[in-house]
């Protein structure tokens, strides 16, 4: 087991949930705003070529979190229009995406399935 990885990534991916944590806390934003935020600055540093060497110093530190998956869309959006030219600008995202929103989705569903919603109040 490599534990100066394992280090890494907590300390990377830690580091993004205390900024989104701060973001709640101190300011007026709501967890919806902060996590689109934090979605679409994950696209915006894989562009400009900033989170790949986070993803490579961190690994799962820097993907797993909300920013991960805007460096998933945007890397998939890169790997689609090398491939099929424009038309990958639309399709790229979501099917670099894709495993991940499955994932989501079926838990989802299994959740609900276990789990006993009702109102709060």
């Amino acid at each position: 087991m490599d534990w100066w990885m394992l280090i890494k990534a907590f300390l990377v991916g830690g580091g993004i949930c205390v900024i989104g944590q701060l973001l709640l806390d101190y300011t007026k934003l709501t967890p919806a705003r902060v996590l689109v935020a934090f979605v679409t600055l994950g696209v915006v540093l894989t562009a400009v070529g900033v989170y790949e060497p986070l993803v490579k110093f961190a690994s799962c530190g820097a993907t797993v979190p909300l920013t991960g998956f805007g460096y998933t869309l945007a890397k998939g959006v890169q790997q689609a229009v090398g491939e099929q030219g424009l038309i990958g600008v639309i399709t790229g995202g979501i099917t670099g995406a894709a495993g991940g929103i499955t994932a989501a989705a079926v838990f989802g569903f299994l959740c609900a399935l276990i789990a006993k919603s009702g109102d709060k109040s």
